[in-house]
């Protein structure tokens, strides 16, 4: 399964994956600042927040993109079935 990102879905899980990008970074400088346990697992907690996020987006994507194959007459049959079980797994490796 390929996926296509568009302008704006490029740019929207683009602009999650820096958002978790600059929040790890933040979580390292809190620890090596010595900071509070609490405020590094809420920065911690808003990271993987938004990298789920960013990974639902793309999955989201990849569902989009697979109606519009199956109404259009693309594929069938076994590879409608094996891109439904290889979206499923995805999903699952989110949650």
């Amino acid at each position: 399964m390929e996926l296509e990102l568009a302008g704006d879905e490029l740019r929207s899980v683009l602009n999650r994956l820096r958002r978790a990008q600059g929040q790890i970074s933040g979580v390292i400088r809190m620890i090596e600042e010595g900071r509070d346990c609490e405020d590094v697992v809420t920065q911690l907690a808003a990271a993987s927040r938004a990298l789920d996020r960013a990974g639902f987006a793309i999955i989201a994507t990849g569902l989009q993109q697979c109606i519009v194959d199956a109404e259009s007459g693309a594929g069938g049959g076994k590879d409608q079935d094996q891109m439904r079980a290889r979206l499923e797994k995805l999903f699952l490796s989110l949650a």
